[in-house]
């Protein structure tokens, strides 16, 4: 994982710094500069549409009494693809608007969610016994666990008990 970061932290910078310089020999300097903010311009309002769509979806997941789920995942996508389209450069540039492509969101998604259910660390109890998930086997340690107890509340709970 550290490996990974100093890939991005450095390796990203670097090659968006030779792909500026290419594109100035190419187009020269103003037109690279323009398509700079250009893209940067076009992401905003691609994303404040985007985003006030999935808003607006996401009000209506919750009018139906439905978690939101692909909604809030649209967001941190459309959050990130903001970030990335916001920074100067090519590449990230084009993960941005790769991000504002929903075939690209939903293949994302499904990804992940894979990753998730079928990962090795992916566990799960219920009532203190260990519920088999397809990516793990039953009866391992559970040391990694967090017990938590709850208590029902009645709806009615709100009042104050009466005084005796």
């Amino acid at each position: 994982m550290p490996l990974l970061l100093i890939l991005i932290f450095i390796g990203v910078p670097i090659l968006e710094i030779a792909l500026f310089i290419q594109a100035g020999d190419v187009f020269g300097l103003w037109p690279t500069l323009a398509a700079i903010v250009a893209t940067a311009i076009i992401g905003g309002a691609l994303i404040r549409a985007q985003g006030l769509a999935t808003v607006e979806r996401a009000r209506r997941s919750l009018d139906q009494g439905q978690a939101p789920v692909h909604e809030v995942f649209t967001g941190v996508c459309l959050l990130l693809a903001g970030a990335l389209l916001m920074t100067p450069g090519f590449l990230t540039d084009s993960i941005g608007f790769l991000l504002l492509a929903p075939p690209v969101r939903r293949s994302l998604g499904q990804w992940l969610m894979r990753a998730l259910i079928y990962g090795h660390n992916t566990r799960m109890w219920v009532n203190g016994e260990e519920v088999a998930t397809p990516g793990h086997q039953r009866g391992t340690a559970a040391r990694d666990a967090i017990d938590v107890d709850y208590t029902d509340v009645p709806p009615d709970a709100d009042e104050a008990p009466p005084k005796r």
